[in-house]
């Protein structure tokens, strides 16, 4: 089995975006995103939440979803177009995680820079079960990961702003 720990960061409002999003936007953006999944990936068609339940202790909210990934385009070889069920976690008003059945974990995570801008970091541990380390399809896997990572995090900034921009957030 191979594992990629990889991590991507962009600014949420980069000087030619319009509107400028606030952390209360953003993260309402993202608490949709645990929802509507569909909207914010491109390669995931369905998504449907199996319950949710907050922790009387910390008051997080973890939504328990299924998600069917595009045949052909799932981030691991375990989702093999599917439904993959997930456990989602949010940590208000910064981070939610997203944990999968194969001990693969997205953590979507908003911060705050210096000058109080903001910005959007997704860091994954992706899991490849009967992939052997350093192999020809463990560097085509590691090369995905990373366009992935990056289009995650752009797509997920694009789609909060158009959401704002329809009045839906």
């Amino acid at each position: 089995m191979v594992t990629f720990n990889l991590s991507y960061t962009a600014p949420i409002n980069p000087s030619d975006a319009s509107p400028t999003l606030t952390l209360p936007q953003v993260w309402a953006g993202l608490q949709r995103k645990v929802r509507r999944a569909q909207d914010f990936v491109p390669i995931i068609e369905e998504c449907n939440v199996l319950s949710e339940e907050k922790s009387q202790e910390t008051g997080n909210l973890t939504v328990i979803r299924e998600v069917r990934f595009a045949a052909g385009k799932e981030p691991n070889s375990a989702s093999g177009g599917g439904l993959v069920k997930e456990t989602c976690v949010h940590y208000p008003p910064c981070r939610v995680d997203f944990e999968q059945p194969d001990g693969s974990n997205i953590s979507n995570i908003v911060s705050e820079g210096p000058d109080g801008e903001l910005f959007m970091t997704y860091a994954f541990e992706w899991r490849y079960p009967g992939v052997e380390k350093g192999s020809e399809e463990a560097k085509k896997l590691e090369e995905r990961s990373w366009k992935t990572a990056k289009v995650a995090v752009h797509g997920s900034i694009d789609t909060i702003r158009r959401l704002v921009k329809d009045g839906e957030l």
